[in-house]
């Protein structure tokens, strides 16, 4: 892990997509869509992208959930805690959404040498610690294997994760994309995708590997920090981060390739849940 952001320096405007126009966030599959969108936007144009979103309670699910043998009667129990549901288009297992989760991707071209995944994550790494820098406590890179969606670059504080990172290429363009745990009830949200593994498999063995959920090896970013904190808060400091490289912000427009791209990402979603979903 390096200690700098010297990535930063051949980078020297961000467009930021925060707070996009209801038609590219009314529907459920629309950051998905958008996501998508922008990963080729950045490719073709050669123009790095932040993108910040939020959502009402969701499970989102991995492509890999759909194998679990009982998959119906899990999603039923789901619908019980008032949670819907839907497959993300990239890989990894469940996790929740909420309105208490911020999700952020760090998207732009890919480069003459291609990045490794290892590198892409610990840029994510790179940009969470220094957005956090401030306090005492530091912010580790290592999987967390009783997590929900378990992976080798979770985010943890003393052990316990506060974020999960995955990445997805498209079209010369890469987008490094966390959820991070920022404040409500995470015993609950991960009581709920417990309970997807405990009724998806009944004890049956599969092919694919799905995690042990254990609720107290999670938390929340205020919980870890020992501070209050609000979505708008580290939006507040991941900018900020940026900012302070000396890089530009500037609000992004929805030109005809995004909003053609978006059309075409929503309809594979649409298409994809229709296939996969009972």
């Amino acid at each position: 892990m390096t200690d700098s952001l010297d990535f930063l320096t051949t980078m020297n405007e961000f467009l930021v997509y925060d707070e996009v126009p209801s038609e590219y966030a009314s529907h459920r599959f629309a950051p998905f869509a958008l996501t998508d969108a922008l990963i080729k936007e950045a490719g073709e144009k050669k123009q790095p992208i932040l993108h910040f979103w939020t959502t009402k309670p969701h499970v989102i699910l991995g492509m890999m959930d759909t194998k679990l043998p009982f998959l119906t009667e899990a999603l039923e129990n789901i619908s019980a805690y008032g949670y819907p549901y839907l497959v993300r288009n990239s890989g990894g297992l469940a996790v929740i959404s909420d309105e208490g989760v911020l999700n952020f991707s760090l998207i732009f071209p890919e480069e003459e040498e291609r990045l490794s995944i290892n590198e892409g994550y610990e840029r994510m790494h790179q940009i969470i610690q220094t957005a956090f820098k401030d306090f005492s406590e530091d912010i580790d890179a290592y999987e967390i294997p009783d997590s929900y969606c378990p992976g080798d670059y979770d985010l943890s504080i003393e052990g316990k994760k506060i974020a999960g990172i995955a990445q997805r290429r498209l079209n010369g363009g890469i987008a490094i994309m966390i959820y991070l745990s920022v404040t409500g009830n995470q015993q609950k949200r991960s009581e709920i995708v417990k309970d997807l593994y405990t009724n998806g498999l009944k004890g049956q063995e599969t092919k694919w590997h799905f995690p042990t959920v254990r609720p107290e090896v999670m938390t929340t970013l205020e919980k870890a920090l020992s501070q209050s904190f609000t979505v708008l808060d580290v939006k507040e400091r991941i900018k900020a981060t940026f900012t302070n490289a000396s890089i530009k912000l500037s609000d992004g427009s929805f030109p005809p390739s995004i909003q053609t791209s978006y059309m075409k990402g929503l309809e594979k979603m649409i298409k994809r849940n229709e296939k996969m979903l009972p």
